[in-house]
């Protein structure tokens, strides 16, 4: 019979209910999940720095290929080829006079891709010069939800389907290269464990037994602040719950709302076909999807870009109807609705990254012409506020809540 030692058993706080926990020392690929609200605290998937280095270097050398190099091209009547990448769209959508939806999209289909291998390279060199690593592990727990290669990936069939009705469409050089940095780039998010590296560059016995051990919610730590109130790991300024986050969280929900009426009434995009000038809306893109026969993408697109937004906010709403008037709602339920929310926020960017792709192909001046709508900077102005409103969402406040209502029934 194997008996467990009680030194190697650490006491801590769950970072999402506050529950506490006396957990064994396990193994890397072992499971740990919160009795109470069922969260995986290690979902058993790690990988070694060094494995996540060596594909973090491959991502940096896939990416002047997979962002310079043509993804797809068309060919018109008249023999002229037309190639669109990455960065040919964000450049275009700039010089349209929109630089913040422009810097949107730059951002996630360029900008945290690349944080994302630059953070884990800075990790493994500075950790033998010795630099400050606290900055970047906590970057790397904030940024799995703007990573969106994947989503891009998506816009770039749908954008090659558009294009089917007006020119013939081929594949470009480039990519290859965007699909395997696509899937390295998910591998290195599902098995990249921030918390295992806080413990791997700053161990730290855990202190939940200590009557002022509060936990951080950006390393995970459970103990008492230090002198200046910040936590003993991170150096993050420590709270017994996240300062003004039922506030935050509704500020960005009603901005969201308010932002998704000019979002969905004004044109997304507009053509220009032989001189007649056609404007579409979000909706109207969905209709017209269907009547080109186009079934698949009509319901990709209708999904991503007008149900998705519409159901995270209600979700959103009545999770935080539910805290503010302490529910006796199954608080399970509502962290696996919270859960879901963070999963789906980020497909609502598929429209945006489709126009950038539309803009490259046929935003010349020819025969037929693609230009931006002004509700796209509303529409990527209201997802990146649906995102920030749950990530200041402190899931704790539901268990505060529903025991709140126990207490009180």
């Amino acid at each position: 019979m194997n008996h467990i030692n009680h030194s190697d058993i650490i006491s801590q706080h769950c970072c999402y209910c506050n529950l506490k926990l006396s957990i064994p020392s396990h193994d890397t690929q072992q499971v740990v999940i919160c009795p109470r609200c069922h969260s995986q605290l290690d979902d058993g998937r790690s990988w070694s720095l060094n494995r996540l280095f060596i594909l973090s270097i491959t991502l940096l050398m896939l990416a002047p290929i997979a962002f310079w190099q043509p993804l797809i091209s068309i060919h018109l009547l008249l023999g002229t080829q037309i190639y669109a990448n990455v960065i040919e769209g964000i450049r275009l959508i700039n010089s349209q006079g929109d630089p913040f939806t422009a810097s949107i999209i730059a951002f996630c289909a360029i900008g945290a891709p690349l944080l994302l291998p630059i953070s884990i390279v800075y990790l493994y060199i500075g950790r033998r010069v010795r630099l400050n690593l606290r900055p970047v592990l906590l970057i790397l727990s904030r940024l799995k939800e703007w990573v969106m290669l994947d989503v891009y990936l998506i816009g770039l069939g749908i954008a090659a389907i558009k294009m089917q009705d007006y020119a013939s469409v081929f594949l470009g050089n480039g990519l290859i290269a965007f699909i395997t940095m696509t899937v390295i780039s998910l591998l290195i998010l599902i098995h990249l464990n921030v918390e295992q590296l806080w413990q791997l560059f700053y161990p730290k016995k855990e202190q939940a037994n200590d009557p002022h051990a509060l936990t951080c919610q950006a390393c995970h730590y459970t103990g008492p602040a230090n002198s200046r109130g910040v936590c003993q790991r991170c150096h993050r300024p420590l709270h017994y719950r996240e300062p003004y986050s039922l506030q935050k969280t509704w500020a960005a929900l009603i901005a969201a709302m308010i932002l998704l009426f000019p979002a969905n009434l004004m044109p997304i995009s507009v053509v220009y076909l032989n001189g007649q000038r056609m404007e579409d809306t979000i909706y109207s893109g969905v209709v017209s999807l269907i009547e080109s026969g186009n079934w698949p993408i009509a319901i990709i697109v209708f999904i991503a870009s007008i149900l998705v937004p519409f159901i995270k906010i209600l979700i959103m709403i009545l999770l935080l109807c539910s805290i503010q008037r302490c529910s006796q709602t199954d608080p399970v339920l509502r962290m696996k609705l919270l859960k879901f929310v963070t999963w789906i926020g980020r497909w609502s960017m598929l429209d945006l990254f489709v126009i950038a792709l539309m803009m490259t192909l046929i935003n010349r001046d020819q025969l037929m012409s693609f230009t931006m709508g002004p509700a796209a900077l509303f529409f990527g102005i209201a997802v990146i506020l649906t995102i920030l409103a749950v990530e200041w969402l402190d899931s704790r406040l539901i268990w505060d809540s529903y025991g709140k209502s126990k207490s009180t029934k």
